[in-house]
Parts: structure tokens; sequence; C-alpha cells
């Protein structure tokens, strides 16, 4: 009897999970994870304007209203500076000292008329920034030195203006400066309506300009910005230039709301916009970031600050703990979705 043996190949037939779930898990997790970034300060915007409207009368009033959002467009307008710096993996430390500098100038100023009264802060400031740009730049130094230098040049200067701070300078009543900043329209102040509308200018720049796209390529990646073309030294001059324009407008606005260049106003200013910015989800480490996002950081710190007015058993000084906190969990929280992104 004949045996026949066939070596027929053997099909091996492996059952493996689908390739696609973990994608498509990744980017939901990542989805998720933007979005809570984006719009995480909202949220906590809305719930606790919701239980202060609830706990007390006089907060959803309309007076109390147009009270928080008129002492927070002066800040908001230095926030929106300091975005497109902190975007560019940056920092500015003299915005606060360049606010209180262009209130005073903005004050001296109004002696001769409501157009030097305005360009006056916005030339100085502005220089300032650009010298700022060109030495962090150019010489590349470490922009957390140059701008304390600028902050206390800044705070000197204002302090040489006012003979240490002994001599005020008043806007006289009736003259358009102070209509500028003491009207209002529909209810809400002329510098809430100006905020509003540098806020909407500074989303178009950031989000449907080449200049707006340099500024997210140099806070992403310095180096690949470089060789993509991107002019990296112009960027990081022309964001420090824009940050100090917006503070002496900022200090501009304030001072003809109170009608005088107060001279112990922005100490620590510089501290609320960039808890401001952070808190609103733009990254500390650049690249990353959100004109809405600080906007609705600055309405959080000041609804916070109204709240614990409103208690009045509780100290101001609360406000800064409460804010601290704040700051404290977003920036773990940012550090925590950045290592979920890269492990992705």
């Amino acid at each position: 009897m004949t045996t026949t043996k066939t070596d027929a190949p053997v099909t091996t037939v492996s059952i493996e999970p689908s390739q696609d779930a973990h994608p498509v898990g990744s980017a939901r997790s990542e989805r998720l994870g933007a979005l809570v970034q984006q719009h995480g300060a909202l949220a906590v915007l809305l719930v606790v304007s919701l239980v202060a409207s609830l706990s007390f009368d006089s907060f959803a009033t309309g007076d109390n209203i147009s009270n928080m959002a008129t002492s927070s467009a002066f800040l908001a307008v230095v926030a929106l500076g300091m975005t497109f710096v902190i975007i560019t993996g940056g920092i500015d430390l003299s915005v606060g000292s360049q606010f209180a500098l262009g209130g005073v100038l903005a004050a001296w100023g109004s002696r001769h008329g409501t157009l030097v009264a305005l360009l006056l802060p916005l030339a100085v400031c502005g220089l300032i920034g650009v010298v700022n740009g060109l030495l962090i730049a150019r010489s590349r130094l470490a922009p957390f030195i140059v701008t304390l230098a600028a902050m206390l040049g800044a705070r000197g200067l204002m302090l040489a203006l006012t003979d240490e701070g002994a001599e005020t300078y008043l806007i006289g009543k009736g003259s358009f400066l102070a209509e500028l900043g003491q009207g209002s329209l529909l209810g809400l102040g002329n510098p809430v309506w100006i905020a509003l509308a540098l806020f909407v200018a500074g989303a178009v720049v950031l989000r449907r300009t080449r200049f707006g796209q340099h500024v997210y390529a140099v806070g992403g990646n310095e180096d690949a910005a470089a060789l993509m073309g991107a002019p990296v030294a112009r960027t990081k001059i022309l964001v420090y230039a824009l940050s100090g324009l917006l503070a002496g407008l900022a200090g501009a606005l304030n001072a003809a709301w109170l009608a005088s260049g107060v001279t112990i106003l922005g100490s620590g200013m510089e501290l609320d916009a960039i808890s401001a910015v952070v808190i609103g989800g733009t990254l500390l480490t650049g690249g990353l970031g959100y004109v809405s996002g600080s906007l609705v950081g600055v309405l959080l710190l000041k609804v916070i600050q109204n709240v614990i007015n409103q208690i009045g058993s509780l100290d101001s000084s609360y406000q800064q703990v409460v804010s601290g906190a704040f700051l404290a969990v977003v920036v773990v929280a940012q550090t925590w979705l950045g290592r979920r992104r890269q492990l992705m």
C-alpha cells in the first residue's frame, strides 16, 4: 500500500484588536482635553456667577455688573497684550509699571490736549516694549530679567514725573478724555466697549493673520519656526511692543476714568494679568492660547473679588488666596493634559 504525504502550507489566522480603536479613543481624549483647557474657565465662571446670584441679592444687579465690567476692562486690555507674549513662550513683568506710567503720562499730557494725552503714553510704553523685544530677540536675554529691569525703570520714571508720588496730575472735567473714561453706552462704561473691540481685533489678528500664525509657531518651537522662514526676532519684538502699547492704553483709560494719574496703581497687575491668561487656557510654555480665554480669566478673577466683597466678613486678601489656588490647579491640569498628549 502506498502512502501519500502532502506538505501543504499551514495558514495561521491571527485575531488582533482593531488598530482603529486606540487612535479613535486617543483622538476623543485629546479633543476632550482641549475642550476642558479652552472652556474650563468659562464653565467655572458660569457656576460661580450662578451661585453668587442665588446667594447675594445685589450681585446680579445692573449697577454691580456694570461696575465689575468697568473695573475688569483695564486689566483685560493688559491681559490681551500678555496673551500674545505668553503664547510666544515669553513673559512681561513690566506691564504693571507701564500701566501706572501710562496713567500719569495721560494725566500730565491732558494739559496739552486729548491727542497728546492719548499718544504720549502709547509712544513711551510702546518704546519700552520695543526695547524689551530687542533685548530679548536680538541679544537673547531672558525675558524675566529684561522685563524685570523694565518694570523697575518704568516705575522709576513714573516716580520722577510725580516728584516721588507727591504730585498728582488731574484731568479736567468735561474734557473729551474724561468723557472717554467716564461715559457709558447701553449701561456699560466706554472702557468696556473699547476693551471688547480690542479683544475682537486681537482674536482676528491671532487666528486670521500671518502674524498670528508666526506667534503660535514661535511659541511652539522657535527653531522649527526659523527653519520654516518665520521672522522669529521680528515677531518677538512686535509682541512686546504690543504688550507695552496696550499697558499704556489701559493706564490712560484708567486715568480718564479716575480723572487723575494715580501713582499707587499697577502694583502687582502683572501677576493678575499672567494669572488671567493662564487660567484662560494659555500655556505658560507657549504655542497654545486663546484671546477669549484670557477675557474669561479676567472676569473670573473679578467675580471672585466681588463675591469676597459681598461676603463682607472676609478680608480682601483672600482674593489672592483663591486666585492663587485657581492658578495652581490650572497649571497642574495643563501639565497633566500636556503629558497625556505626548503619550498619545
